[in-house]
């Protein structure tokens, strides 16, 4: 029997939105992830900083936040001043609240606020020395940052973005497993997994600081995923994952 066009999204809507009629359950089993940052990994220095008021605002009062600017020294690149230029990746956890009605969403969501452009989008599969694989989700972008009060005071950055998801025994870079996940969860174990989702970025191309050259995709795709891969095996409590 062939399906009318229109209908299988008419049914897959219907499933996607009967999570908010499942019935809350009071078991929580909290993320695998560790959302307490390190001050240094590697080469790699953390500056935290808070979540935007945007941020808070979108999601949970109990949404919890990790959020910091990574700076690694590019060897033999010193500016004027004589200090080392440094390679920069912005990294975020955002943690789901005790209400799954209220949680968390993927990042192409909100990244048009933030003033990207998404491009393309892929799958990528990290091999991480514990023989496990990390499945990532792959954004490149055009990202516009202000420089000043005036609205046409931007700069345009290319950007890539690296990001999964975290639940208590699952690990996933798809929104749309997760949901299923979080069905089945409520309807077969009686559980809510507390999600969270960790995002890595980077500028590529004409970075404003770094003068010596233009930073490439691949530079800045090899440097995120060695980056990623340290973080989950740090950062992740992989005997909680099956």
């Amino acid at each position: 029997m062939n399906l009318r066009p229109w209908l299988l999204p008419v049914i897959l809507g219907g499933l996607m939105s009967s999570i908010y009629f499942l019935p809350k359950v009071g078991s929580v089993a909290d993320s695998a992830v560790n959302m307490e940052l390190p001050g240094s990994s590697g080469s790699w220095i953390f500056k935290t900083f808070p979540p935007s008021k945007v941020e808070i605002g979108t999601l949970g009062a109990d949404t919890k936040f990790a959020k910091a600017a990574c700076y690694s020294a590019r060897p033999g690149e010193i500016d004027d001043q004589g200090y080392s230029i440094p390679d920069q990746i912005q990294l975020s956890i955002v943690l789901s609240g005790y209400d799954l009605n209220n949680s968390i969403h993927r990042p192409e969501r909100c990244m048009p606020a933030q003033g990207h452009n998404i491009t393309s989008s892929g799958d990528v599969v990290l091999k991480l020395p514990n023989s496990r694989n990390l499945s990532t989700k792959r954004l490149i972008s055009m990202q516009r940052v202000p420089t000043g009060k005036d609205p046409t005071d931007v700069l345009e950055l290319n950007c890539v973005t690296y990001y999964f998801f975290v639940g208590h025994d699952q690990v996933t870079n798809d929104h749309l497993k997760r949901t299923f996940i979080d069905m089945k969860d409520r309807l077969v174990r009686g559980m809510d997994q507390r999600w969270a989702y960790a995002s890595i970025s980077m500028w590529y191309g004409k970075v404003p600081w770094i003068k010596a050259k233009d930073v490439t995709l691949e530079e800045a795709d090899t440097k995120l995923q060695e980056f990623l891969t340290n973080f989950s095996m740090k950062q992740i409590n992989w005997n909680q994952i099956p």
